[in-house]
């Protein structure tokens, strides 16, 4: 399928990275059925900024935003194997972000009105098309519907990942004063930073992928909030921002199941000033949303 007169706005090197991004997914995944760009570079809206701000480096380029849609039924194991296998065989600075999902998961969602996909199908890029399976007709939802939806996300995840910043806080002030372990703190700081993150996507698309790896949600959200995307900045040049945010995201499992993790009372209380400061930008981002 030729799909290179769809992009002639994006300059030629992006065209050729996103057809050799097309191509390495149908080399990667197996039974691909359809491929769409979609986000900033579909709408020719990409930013690539990168600048330093009280002595810390901060990098923001558009992803290449990809909807993966398999014959093959997944399952979340195999959905990120797959995205893994594409972002790690990548060789270009530009981020690739590819969504793996099998046709039944896409069609759910569609049935349900999640429009999310539904603007994919109306907004993306079709690069590549099997023609051997079609979508369901979507559930197309009125804005004042969308609008209640968002709304209603917006109260129960938000509020969620405040109550649980405050359990993170009360909890940490009370390991302290009896001298206990850190590690459930952390727990909690990661639960909270999973709810802010899932409650964008929400508010935007009425859906979330099903993981708990804050990597791949900061990526998602990205397209949305720059701001939130670049709360944390965790470059290799910066050592510490870099440390905290792999701490973070690593307690989900290791501050759980791994007597050896360790965290300091500065690291959880540079990570509740990070995640405070997340709860803002949500409620600033998603209430703009809405309204």
């Amino acid at each position: 399928m030729d799909s290179k007169g769809k992009l002639t706005f994006l300059p030629e090197g992006k065209r050729q990275q996103i057809f050799e991004a097309r191509d390495l997914i149908i080399e990667k995944v197996p039974e691909v059925e359809k491929i769409f760009l979609f986000g900033s570079y579909a709408k020719g809206k990409w930013v690539e900024d990168r600048y330093f701000e009280n002595g810390i480096l901060y990098e923001y380029l558009s992803d290449y935003d990809f909807l993966v849609v398999t014959n093959r039924p997944l399952g979340l194991v195999n959905e990120y194997f797959y995205q893994d296998k594409i972002v790690n065989s990548w060789k270009h600075k530009i981020p690739i972000n590819p969504h793996v999902q099998d046709f039944g998961s896409v069609n759910e969602g569609l049935e349900l009105g999640q429009y999310f996909f539904v603007e994919i199908l109306n907004d993306g890029i079709l690069l590549f098309d099997s023609t051997l399976h079609q979508f369901s007709k979507p559930k197309l939802l009125t804005e004042e519907q969308i609008r209640a939806l968002a709304l209603e996300k917006y109260k129960k995840w938000y509020k969620g990942g405040l109550r649980i910043l405050k359990y993170a806080k009360v909890g940490m002030s009370v390991s302290i004063s009896e001298k206990e372990e850190l590690k459930d703190i952390a727990f909690l700081l990661h639960q909270a930073a999973e709810r802010f993150f899932s409650c964008v996507l929400l508010v935007f698309g009425n859906y979330k992928p099903k993981t708990h790896n804050l990597s791949k949600l900061r990526e998602y959200v990205k397209v949305y909030s720059k701001e939130l995307y670049l709360l944390f900045s965790p470059l290799p040049e910066n050592p510490k921002e870099y440390y905290l945010f792999n701490l973070l995201k690593s307690s989900y499992i290791d501050a759980r199941y791994k007597e050896e993790f360790q965290v300091s009372e500065s690291e959880l209380n540079f990570l509740i000033d990070k995640i405070e400061r997340m709860g803002k930008i949500v409620k600033e981002v998603c209430e703009t949303k809405i309204s």
